[in-house]
């Protein structure tokens, strides 16, 4: 099972091209294969015969597990015996030996076997990641005491470097009686489908996607201290301007406009442009620093079958609105389709959540990791507001509301931020120049 991205860790197999006994040649297609984020086939590396399926069609496996095996010609599918080797046929020519020289003289010999035509197995003793949940890192050390004390790692304050926890921050907490529950916070499927017990409702299992985007919500939520500013936009002259590019689009032979542009691709032209404008929040979060970008990378997200992609346009701050376009509608088909790569929806420096076209007015997003701003777009409506001479006018508004994680951003520079936005917006010409 190859690795998809950094951040994947299984591949549920949907489709086998190949069958068992078939020829396979480099580059021919073996398996379809589906991640949280998307689909794509898997290449044969080597020619010879598929002689083994390890998983079929709807079963996941993990990261560099061994999903099929290609035996060259004439080959066995797995060898049932290792041959015996020319220093063990030496020795059996030898005198034998008393027992002390035998124990003298035998190698130390492995706990496990090591087996070619098998996944490498994870060490039964693993006490977790180094980085834990609260966002802090731990040692190896730390992390076994707390594994065999009992013992939370997340709960316990890091004296080391950065907050890491160390060995003796555990040993106090042992010290001081800290214990991890028995049972783990919150409630288990059974017991909230005891509390429907007589009323109907369907099952639906979890699928990769929606395990991931609930377990990466969760992390967002818990590490990353959000605030929000929110803003209404005057759009009149942005509607007018995406009018009017729209009728000056070139037609083909069937009538049919170049392009068209869109208000989404207006926002992301403005977004982009206003990061570039307050570089200091043109950044995300790695731990113990900041990284700071030179170019405007902007995730947008789309929503699709039980879940949501966040493709990503490059350098949007130097495309034009038409490469915009263009580039954005590609994306969103192959992701519909979930065909996009990782490096397509992986990494950009700030994100765009627009809902506007299902009529919602205002809403705050979640920031996604290691993002340090997401901007939520509502839908536009007819508003009345004062004229600076008493008066009253209707004015086609927008509300957007900037959530910043305050590691990168403060509040001060997330107000520049989103003023840079509006200015853009309301004045869509200086996006351009």
């Amino acid at each position: 099972m190859p690795q998809l991205g950094e951040t994947v860790a299984e591949g549920k197999v949907t489709k086998w091209f190949k069958s068992v006994g078939d020829k396979v040649a480099p580059g021919d297609n073996l398996f379809e294969i589906e991640t949280d984020k998307t689909s794509m086939e898997v290449p044969a590396t080597s020619s010879g015969t598929l002689t083994a399926i390890h998983f079929g069609v709807g079963e996941v496996a993990k990261v560099g597990a061994v999903v099929a095996v290609i035996a060259g010609s004439g080959a066995a599918a797995a060898p049932q015996a290792a041959a015996k080797s020319p220093a063990a046929a030496t020795s059996s020519r030898l005198p034998p030996m008393t027992p002390m020289q035998a124990t003298q003289a035998a190698p130390r010999s492995r706990t496990m076997p090591l087996d070619p035509w098998h996944e490498v197995k994870t060490p039964e003793r693993n006490f977790g990641p180094a980085k834990l949940a609260s966002g802090a890192m731990s040692t190896p050390l730390a992390r076994r005491l707390a594994g065999e004390g009992g013992i939370d790692p997340s709960s316990v304050s890091g004296s080391g470097p950065h907050g890491r926890v160390i060995a003796r921050d555990v040993e106090a907490a042992l010290g001081g009686g800290a214990r991890m529950s028995a049972a783990p916070s919150g409630s288990s499927a059974a017991q909230v489908k005891a509390l429907y017990a007589d009323v109907p409702y369907d099952e639906v299992p979890l699928d990769n996607m929606r395990r991931t985007i609930a377990k990466r919500l969760i992390e967002a939520k818990q590490t990353i201290p959000h605030f929000y500013l929110t803003a209404d936009l005057d759009v009149d002259r942005l509607v007018a301007m995406r009018e009017e590019a729209n009728a000056a689009a070139p037609k083909d032979q069937n009538g049919q406009p170049a392009f068209k542009l869109s208000l989404n691709d207006f926002i992301i032209k403005a977004w982009a442009s206003a990061l570039q404008r307050v570089p200091a929040a043109n950044a995300v979060w790695a731990e113990d620093r900041i990284l700071r970008f030179l170019h405007s990378d902007i995730g947008v997200a789309v929503a699709i079958d039980n879940g949501l992609l966040t493709p990503v346009i490059r350098m949007a701050e130097a495309k034009s609105l038409t490469m915009i376009s263009a580039e954005m509608n590609d994306l969103v088909t192959r992701a519909r389709a979930r065909k996009l790569k990782p490096n397509e929806y992986q990494g950009g420096a700030s994100a765009i959540s627009n809902l506007g076209m299902y009529g919602v007015r205002e809403f705050s997003a979640i920031i996604n990791p290691p993002h340090a701003t997401i901007i939520a777009v509502g839908g536009a409506r007819r508003q009345a507001v004062e004229t600076e001479d008493g008066g009253v006018k209707f004015i086609s508004q927008m509300s957007v509301t900037l959530s910043c994680d305050h590691r990168v951003v403060d509040g001060a520079l997330g107000a520049q931020l989103l003023a840079a936005f509006k200015g853009f917006i309301e004045k869509p010409v200086t996006a351009l120049v």
